[in-house]
């Protein structure tokens, strides 16, 4: 009998690559296209073995695999046959759903919010091209030490065997809230406890956390206009109302907002460095806003996302720091210094808002990653932050200098840079007689991430510009770059 079974099974052939795979993807096939079928008795691994050619041992690999995903199953004593229903067979019986194709049904869950927000997802939809030149948002990535930063996850990873078995608590690793603490307030002024810190899996969740803890439905927040437009998204999403309050040269308009605006709930503000013009919030203005705050039961949500990005002057005290009433939500994030996809930053909250945020915190995503906030701690505990701090200012003030040297000297006809002491972005205003879209279409064809001021505003009419994010590249990369716009552009706009 069980030479018969034998002469009856098929010749399999293994294609190339690993055996072990290769006799799990061959048997498998085999069965899929019909050639073994339901029911059937395999010969032994021995058997089998001898017909491939190939050890015993692969064999059995593939074996297991295939029992453990249902296409074999074995009877003690008797030997492996092939599963009357295979995985296959359920997947295409269960992936077909019945689809109702009439227009009323689309979208019929829906919030409605959604279709508030379908404008700005069109505008912001994040850009994943690791080749464009110019991205907004993206700090000096390419000096980021890898090795040192594997060598204490590695060191990290190898202590955490008890702390990776359970929840960790929700508003943040321990001793990285106290290393915070230190150092908020030697760097930025910030006044507070380790129970006043939630660590966040960056900005953008910080703000979520701030409008479900702090906002009801339809109450009005202050954006600055141009702002940042993620901010407008989650606070929208939120269903709160949105107040514009325009910028000068002193920043966000405090009185503005104060006369057209008075009932507002949260005010969002990006004090150090505005985002996206770079305007520093005066102090006067920091002090009206404060005190504004506090006459009208309001609350500030203080975004310092650019605080290390400072080139020639020391941070400014943050407005944490100033604020005698416990108006203030500050927010910090370490996404800019290390590297985008590193989503781990820190919001620090009045005392008495500290329950409800941990709370929150707890419902959104019980807990920030172990690992990295562990490897975290190291670092800056180890003086490696503070050196990496250092060191990214010196190079990304060279690449300012650098692009927006090049940019007036190739193209001076065409743009008005507009220099600040921070930042990892460049505002470059377009001169009067020349076409945005134009040269905006030109940016797209050289595969430029740079964005027109226009994506960040809500009424301000005075957009007329692009920004470019220059941290991410090298003086090189940034003058070959600014040399083949200028080919571009010269030939439509010649001097």
């Amino acid at each position: 009998m069980r030479r018969k079974q034998q002469a009856q099974f098929p010749l399999l052939l293994i294609e190339k690559g690993r055996i072990n795979e290769g006799v799990y993807h061959t048997i498998r096939n085999a069965i899929l296209d019909g050639r073994i079928i339901a029911g059937i008795k395999l010969p032994s691994t021995r058997a089998l073995a001898e017909m491939m050619s190939i050890s015993r041992n692969s064999v059995i690999a593939g074996f297991d695999r295939l029992v453990d995903e249902g296409y074999l199953y074995t009877k003690s004593g008797s030997g492996t046959y092939v599963s009357a229903q295979i995985p296959d067979e359920l997947v295409r019986t269960t992936s077909q759903p019945q689809v109702d194709d009439s227009p009323e049904n689309h979208a019929v869950f829906l919030n409605p919010i959604i279709n508030d927000l379908d404008h700005l997802w069109e505008q912001s939809r994040p850009n994943t091209d690791k080749h464009q030149v110019f991205n907004i948002g993206i700090g000096c990535v390419d000096q980021f030490p890898h090795d040192l930063w594997g060598r204490l996850l590695g060191r990290v990873w190898r202590k955490s065997k008890l702390a990776i078995t359970h929840y960790n608590h929700p508003d943040g690793y321990a001793p990285l809230k106290k290393l915070l603490v230190d150092y908020v307030r030697s760097t930025r002024g910030v006044h507070c406890t380790e129970k006043q810190i939630i660590i966040v899996n960056g900005t953008q969740q910080a703000i979520n956390l701030v409008a479900k803890v702090l906002l009801k439905q339809k109450d009005k927040v202050w954006l600055d206009d141009p702002g940042y437009d993620s901010a407008r998204a989650i606070f929208t999403a939120a269903g709160a109302s949105i107040a514009p309050i325009p910028s000068d040269d002193e920043g966000m308009d405090i009185a503005y907002g104060a006369k057209n605006h008075g009932d507002a709930k949260l005010i969002y503000t990006t004090p150090s460095h505005q985002f996206p013009l770079g305007i520093t919030l005066s102090l006067s203005r920091r002090l009206a806003l404060l005190d504004w705050a506090q006459q009208n039961n309001a609350w500030i949500f203080e975004d310092d996302y650019n605080s290390e990005f400072r080139f020639l002057s020391k941070p400014i005290q943050a407005l944490q720091g100033l604020d005698n009433h416990q108006r203030v939500i500050y927010a910090g994030t370490f996404s800019k210094m290390m590297y985008p996809g590193f989503r781990l930053g820190f919001l620090i909250v009045p005392e008495n808002l500290s329950a409800a945020f941990t709370m929150m915190k707890y419902y959104s995503d019980s807990h920030c990653s172990y690992l990295e906030q562990a490897a975290l701690a190291q670092f800056i505990q180890e003086g490696h932050y503070a050196r990496h701090i250092r060191k990214i200012r010196k190079i990304c003030h060279e690449r300012q200098n650098a692009f927006c040297q090049h940019i007036q000297l190739y193209v001076p006809h065409l743009f008005d840079v507009q220099m600040t002491d921070s930042g990892i972005h460049t505002v470059c205003w377009i001169k009067q007689g020349y076409s945005l879209d134009i040269i905006l279409k030109q940016c797209r064809e050289l595969n430029f991430g740079a964005q027109p001021l226009s994506r960040y505003c809500i009424n301000s009419p005075n957009n007329n510009a692009i920004l470019f994010g220059y941290a991410a590249h090298t003086e090189q990369d940034i003058i070959q770059s600014i040399q083949d716009l200028s080919q571009k552009l010269l030939k439509i706009y010649p001097r």
